[in-house]
């Protein structure tokens, strides 16, 4: 296939989310059970956080006007722990008072204990604080009334531990998307077999798998099916009911024992597009019917392994957000230093297999070949790479973490 014919990731990836999000209905879960679940409408606050003024350090609050007291003392009138609702303080006193504590009404300023000394009931301090010094005032994190979660949004745990500030115990999450998984290839065996001659482990199994357990979705793993196209047929049928996504590992080729490309094509619509990307140029992306007349999404993976990982990130992760109702759904890129010379890049963009290193630059896995899964495991990350672009050392690079992707 000539280069002019292959399609951009940019391309691509503006006809897949071209889809509408199908994960319309709603569940209140508890907070306990959110993390990695799609928000369905906004948090609101209706509490202000902290609810009062309170201390940020363990000290005496004190009043500024009482100033010309502070080097010969002031009586300690009360002691407020967190959790203590404090009294007025009084003119000419000082409150001992512990960080998360309320501020007592009267006292603008609180003095830390390593600038104080404490000689009985009595306290003398060696500064005077600026008027506010140490207080955290009532709705310096969060105002009534404030959104502080958007719908649409990944929750994580922070976001979910940001909900449980403001006192809400539930919130309302897209219903779970569901993705129907299968394999196919005579050739292929599942760990724990005797691998028997021409045969290869099914590795996509446990990549697909994996991957999907870190997504918000519900995973349907129809696992091995026989390679014909009656057996395929009667999976695919299978996968387009159960699922709102059906994705497949190889298969999607011309080839006499391909038959998830006229599966598919039987059952509904299929394009076949040439990515021109590294690896992972092979993408295939339709409809399969139902039997009530609606129609599951289709996206069929490379078959090699590496491929199948790059694609499913680059692609089918930003494709199971979008249709999953969620907002943001591409990732964060790094600018990072590369720390290696990268002499012959391809004429298609490249996804190279790298590893931060102690000195904060991206070092190269030796051997990118799409068929050496070692280094996605000897790699924490993936560069970007455009085509045609060498890459010497020190230059500045796109690098996208898996912490961000998977």
């Amino acid at each position: 296939m000539k280069a002019a014919s292959l399609l951009s990731m940019e391309e691509a990836l503006e006809r897949l989310l071209m889809v509408q999000a199908v994960a319309s209905s709603a569940e209140s879960v508890d907070l306990l059970e959110a993390p990695g679940r799609i928000l369905a409408e906004p948090v609101v606050s209706t509490i202000h956080v902290p609810p009062q003024d309170n201390s940020s350090m363990d000290g005496y609050a004190v009043r500024l006007a009482d100033a010309a007291l502070f080097a010969t003392g002031l009586p300690v009138s009360q002691r407020i722990p967190a959790g203590v609702v404090s009294a007025p303080l009084a003119a000419g006193t000082a409150a001992r008072i512990f960080t998360g504590a309320e501020v007592p009404r009267g006292a603008d300023a609180i003095i830390m204990q390593e600038d104080a000394v404490a000689d009985g009931d009595h306290v003398k301090f060696s500064v005077v604080p600026e008027s506010g010094a140490w207080i955290r005032p009532q709705g310096f994190d969060i105002k009534a009334g404030e959104t502080i979660l958007d719908a649409g949004q990944w929750l994580r745990t922070q976001d979910v531990a940001l909900a449980a500030s403001i006192g809400i115990p539930t919130v309302k999450v897209r219903s779970r998307l569901r993705v129907a998984t299968f394999f196919t290839g005579n050739e292929l065996a599942m760990p724990g077999d005797v691998l028997e001659p021409g045969k290869i482990y099914n590795s996509n199994q446990y990549i697909l798998n994996g991957l999907l357990r870190r997504l918000p979705v519900e995973h349907i793993d129809l696992g091995l099916v026989p390679d014909t196209l009656e057996d395929t047929m009667a999976v695919l049928k299978q996968s387009a009911q159960s699922g709102d996504l059906v994705i497949t590992t190889g298969g999607v080729s011309v080839g006499e024992e391909d038959h998830v490309r006229p599966a598919v094509q039987a059952l509904g619509h299929l394009d076949l597009w040439a990515l021109a990307i590294k690896p992972g140029k092979p993408l295939a992306f339709g409809r399969v019917g139902r039997e009530d007349g609606s129609q599951a999404s289709f996206i069929g993976l490379p078959g090699n392994p590496v491929s199948s990982l790059v694609t499913f990130l680059m692609f089918v992760r930003p494709l199971l957000l979008k249709l999953a109702g969620a907002t943001e759904v591409l990732p964060k890129r790094i600018p990072m230093r590369a720390d290696f010379n990268w002499s012959k890049p391809d004429r298609r963009r490249e996804f190279l297999r790298v590893r931060r290193n102690a000195d904060g630059g991206l070092d190269l896995f030796p051997n990118q070949n799409s068929a050496v899964l070692t280094s996605t495991v000897w790699a924490d990350g993936l560069i970007d790479n455009p085509p045609q672009h060498a890459i010497q050392k020190g230059d500045w690079v796109e690098y996208l973490p898996f912490g961000e992707l998977l």
